[in-house]
């Protein structure tokens, strides 16, 4: 629901901004629908390919979660991406060029996860996010528009997150298989089925929870720039909240089935007690990170705990060569969406 101030405020906004703010809004929902189906194998990919769910129940067991996320995890991420990582005031005075700043840094994430989506490789639509955002704003004012200290948690965490999911992953593993090594393969196996449930639920808590806040921050961004609530970034509102969490998860809903193919089979072969081993280390981290208002990956951390699972059987239970086609993508993700974000604008610029 737009609250009666919001109102009152865009009544004042010129209707070419108005217009052109909405369809910036538009866009960064879409990217936040492309993040869910792009990153839902993240989410399902260990409970389908141990089969405690078919992939129809799988999808909307997470985007329920999904969903839910905000009522939890609340929005650090969301003011971290909105003020903390460009220097909004160096774009200068232009609304305009802002509003177009944030347009091509939405389109170069877009079209970087459909690229990476059409090939299958599960790579971060957080940092696409970010690095395109970036790459826009350094063309619109150059690289003095970074603001430091809030790249230095981003970039840390690009290297961090698959080594602490890798290391959960391998610990809680170790520690199941200990804990239940008296019981019988067929009884663990039904346990963990069940556990797999709650698992896979928290994970998806956490994706939605550090994912949508990331496309909140940019449309919180967006109503800054535009004028309509020039305490956006600080203070998130509601309907902006319910918007992309929404969107995420129908996003989930539609699945992004090259992808889960990748994450559930490619990188090692899971069992119940595996799956449930790696979406917990997962969450775990996650959730953490989501409350300091750190934008990781869920992607790099879920692939991470994947591998640190195979890892408990023996080294070579991991594909390696597939988890390095995987690193590659993370490398190339920040720059490959910055550099189309900044052609983006470039081009834009022109009719603008």
């Amino acid at each position: 629901m737009l609250s009666t101030p919001f109102l009152a405020t865009i009544a004042g906004v010129e209707t070419s901004v108005f217009i052109f703010a909405a369809v910036i809004i538009a866009i960064a929902l879409f990217f936040d629908y492309v993040n869910g189906f792009h990153d839902a194998a993240n989410s399902i990919a260990t409970i389908v390919s141990t089969r405690v769910l078919s992939p129809g129940a799988a999808v909307i067991w997470a985007a329920f979660f999904n969903f839910i996320a905000f009522l939890v995890l609340g929005e650090a991420v969301a003011k971290t991406i909105g003020s903390g990582m460009i220097d909004l005031k160096l774009i200068g005075d232009d609304m305009n060029i802002k509003l177009l700043v944030v347009m091509c840094g939405v389109i170069g994430a877009i079209v970087w996860n459909l690229i990476t989506w059409y090939y299958g490789i599960p790579s971060s639509s957080s940092h696409a996010l970010v690095g395109g955002y970036a790459g826009a704003a350094v063309a619109a004012a150059g690289f003095s528009t970074i603001i430091a200290s809030g790249w230095t948690k981003t970039i840390l965490f690009i290297f961090l997150s698959p080594l602490i999911g890798m290391l959960l992953g391998s610990i809680i593993m170790i520690a199941v298989m200990w804990i239940f090594r008296n019981w019988s393969p067929g009884r663990v196996d039904g346990f963990f089925r069940k556990g797999q449930l709650v698992s896979a639920a928290l994970f998806s808590l956490g994706h939605g929870g550090n994912d949508a806040q990331k496309t909140m921050g940019i449309v919180a961004t967006v109503l800054v720039f535009s004028g309509m609530d020039l305490g956006a970034t600080k203070d998130i509102p509601l309907w902006v909240v319910l918007s992309c969490h929404a969107a995420i998860g129908l996003g989930t809903l539609a699945g992004g089935w090259r992808i889960v193919k990748t994450m559930g089979s490619k990188i090692t072969k899971l069992k119940p007690i595996g799956g449930f081993s790696a979406e917990s280390a997962a969450a775990i981290s996650i959730i953490g990170v989501t409350f300091a208002g750190v934008p990781v990956s869920t992607t790099h951390t879920i692939t991470g705990a994947i591998a640190g699972v195979g890892m408990t059987k023996r080294l070579s239970a991991v594909k390696w060569g597939v988890a390095g086609t995987i690193v590659w993508a993370w490398v190339l993700t920040i720059p490959a969406s910055a550099l189309i974000a900044a052609v983006c604008f470039w081009i834009a610029r022109i009719f603008v």
